[in-house]
């Protein structure tokens, strides 16, 4: 278990520089931050001092290292834009992306699961038939289109819910959380339908899919032949073979609402990481894209090793096969 740990740590690590580079690298031609962060009565000999001020002009190398160093520190430089601290605008725009990556995930797994069991145990009911019509509307339609949709139906002729916005929040410590406000639940209905709806569709097909596989399986048949109850053979035999595959997708799913919830939050003006990034493209504010995308990438990595050590927990084969 340790070496298992120990190798995947070893990746996760390896992982993160790639992306460094990658980001790194592909930030570094896109624009000119010099221009975005100064007017036009400024002098070329103002420009080139602000250019070394960034270390602009240093080679691409020192640039990268000087980038890794800083940002296992938590430092990953001012923001061209707002002139402030990278670390200090993630940290402020953090809460309301994990939020709602919290309440999405949430919402996702409590009705998808459930629905992918119904359908595939009832599988010819008009309430499984009703689930796989909603779950091809939440493929098919883009999360955008689903948003403006809402906010047209829910926000401007109903006016029950808020268009934009998260609403008021609560300030614990450096913490801010609208989970304590009125205002901050409405606000965050319609976001996280939006950003839950293709996840939830996506679980509930997934885990349909493996337990039709499972109960077609040879075991099941003697475990019926054997007489045991109905409920016993689906929630306990079939259900637990069924999670190992829905595990690995939940997991990558989980780590795509905290990366994808930049079209969500630019639809719903969420003041999250995500509106932030669109904001750092428009500005060419480098420090920023690079920061969100190290972020990301952490956090996929850590998704990630938490999901393989939830194998051993429900796979008993590799742990025998770890030994």
């Amino acid at each position: 278990m340790l070496s298992f740990i120990a190798q995947r740590l070893i990746q996760s690590v390896l992982v993160m520089l790639t992306v460094a580079l990658i980001a790194f690298s592909m930030f570094r031609y896109v624009g000119d931050p010099v221009a975005s962060m100064v007017g036009q009565d400024t002098t070329p000999e103002q420009r080139a001092q602000l250019r070394e001020q960034l270390g602009l002009d240093d080679p691409f190398v020192v640039q990268y290292a000087r980038f890794v160093a800083n940002a296992v520190r938590g430092d990953f430089g001012m923001s061209y834009r707002h002139r402030r601290p990278v670390s200090d605008l993630l940290e402020e725009r953090m809460p309301a992306t994990l939020e709602l990556s919290f309440v999405s995930a949430v919402m996702a797994l409590a009705l998808g699961v459930p629905m992918g069991i119904y359908t595939a145990l009832r599988r010819h009911g008009i309430l499984s038939k009703t689930f796989m019509a909603i779950s091809l509307a939440g493929i098919s339609l883009p999360t955008f289109l689903i948003g403006i949709l809402l906010i047209l139906f829910f926000g401007v002729q109903l006016r029950w819910l808020p268009s934009f916005g998260r609403g008021d929040v609560v300030s614990l410590g450096w913490w801010t959380t609208g989970f304590l406000t009125k205002s901050g639940w409405l606000a965050l209905i319609m976001p996280a339908i939006t950003l839950a709806l293709f996840q939830m569709t996506l679980i509930m097909r997934l885990v349909r899919a493996e337990m039709l596989e499972v109960l077609r399986a040879d075991f099941i048949k003697f475990a019926r032949a054997r007489g045991l109850p109905e409920r016993l053979i689906n929630f306990r035999h079939a259900l637990k073979n069924t999670m190992v595959p829905v595990i690995t997708i939940t997991g990558l799913q989980i780590g795509s609402i905290i990366a994808f919830a930049i079209i969500t939050e630019t639809v719903f003006q969420w003041p999250g990481m995500g509106l932030l990034f669109i904001q750092a493209i428009s500005m060419v504010d480098i420090p920023v894209m690079a920061a969100y995308l190290v972020l990301i990438a952490f956090m996929f990595v850590v998704i990630n090793l938490v999901v393989d050590l939830l194998y051993f927990a429900v796979d008993p084969r590799l742990r025998v096969q770890s030994k």
